[in-house]
């Protein structure tokens, strides 16, 4: 396991994060994907720590609270050192059917922070996500509440997740201007089958300093290997994607990568999810991967990523096969911006 700098901060975070989206046995709208009982859910944990992962990532809103409550108790039935696990949760969705249940209002937001923090039985948490962009609530009210939470120690951190880049790029503005605590990380969608982040979102990472966790790094399980071209019917597959055809992905592109990722993983010994979680840990802006399982083998097959290399020739065939086709302003940049480059490389050096 390889650990890598937390965006800009000082914290240090396995470039794989169990995810806790499958913790829980409760309804709700991610009851397709969770379905682990304690037992199960402390054994992955285990599992995790064991191979050296120090990051876990869980929500409010999964398992309508039951996975907060059994990640919880997993670090102390295994006797995990408080300070030994870096542990994420969110805030935005609906929690009950109030009209302030949801949303990140300062109302909100400062009530789920206590509820998590119970329901996890910590008296912080290491990173405090918003889940997702509320159209209601103004960015600055959002902001100040969870400055006031990174104050009074209940986080150390906060991110934000499914946040268009000027919504984040507005929200560093106004943190930066009235000295309020910055956004730590953004949490988003990214597989070798799905780059659209990369148009404008890692471009504003990468300048602004800001931490890219992946979540669902194998498209919903479409890169599991589980679904071939002669598997078009997701709904005989086995696995998440059966149950939950989400995220949404261009199945053609996605069908030549899977073809493709399969012949390098048989010449590498490697597993077609391998393959696609290790095109991921290549990647400069990726700060951490999130990995998410209902057993055992599943969540062994992601961590043997760690071990999969790819050779510059594998980067390459993988990125041609999965290369965004060029909206503007992005073919402008590339028409105009070699002759500025061009301009600033023939000044003279010293030799």
């Amino acid at each position: 396991m390889r650990y890598n700098r937390f965006g800009s901060t000082g914290l240090i975070v396995s470039e794989l994060c169990l995810g806790a989206m499958t913790f829980g046995t409760s309804g709700g709208v991610f009851g397709a994907i969770a379905g682990l009982d304690q037992a199960g859910s402390t054994a992955l944990v285990k599992q995790a720590v064991d191979a050296g992962i120090n990051f876990i990532d869980t929500a409010n809103v999964y398992s309508e609270g039951h996975s907060e409550e059994m990640v919880g108790q997993a670090i102390r039935d295994l006797g995990i050192k408080r300070s030994d696990v870096i542990v994420a949760t969110k805030a935005m969705g609906s929690m009950g059917q109030g009209p302030n249940d949801a949303g990140v209002s300062r109302h909100h937001l400062m009530d789920q922070i206590d509820a998590s923090l119970g329901r996890l039985g910590m008296d912080h948490v290491d990173l405090y996500q918003i889940h997702g962009w509320d159209s209601v609530t103004p960015i600055e009210e959002a902001l100040r509440a969870l400055d006031d939470i990174v104050r009074t120690g209940r986080a150390r951190y906060i991110g934000v997740s499914n946040w268009a880049a000027w919504q984040i790029m507005k929200a560093l503005g106004i943190s930066e201007r009235l000295g309020l605590e910055k956004f730590a990380s953004l949490q988003a969608y990214y597989t070798v089958a799905g780059r659209d982040l990369e148009r404008e979102l890692v471009p504003l990472l990468q300048s602004e300093g800001v931490g890219l966790m992946v979540w669902s790094p194998l498209a919903g399980g479409l890169l599991s290997g589980k679904y071939t071209r002669g598997n078009e019917d997701k709904s005989q597959g086995e696995g998440r994607r059966a149950a939950f055809d989400f995220p949404p992905v261009a199945m053609d592109r996605a069908y030549d990568l899977i073809d493709a990722m399969g012949e390098i993983g048989k010449a590498r010994g490697a597993t077609v999810a391998q393959v696609a979680l290790a095109w991921l840990l290549y990647q400069p802006v990726v700060s951490t991967v999130i990995v998410g399982a209902k057993r055992a083998d599943q969540l062994a097959d992601n961590i043997a990523a760690c071990d999969v290399t790819l050779s510059a020739d594998d980067m390459a065939r993988l990125d041609q096969l999965s290369a965004l086709p060029k909206e503007y302003p992005g073919w402008m940049f590339d028409m105009q911006g070699p002759y500025r480059a061009n301009a600033a490389s023939a000044r003279r050096v010293p030799e």
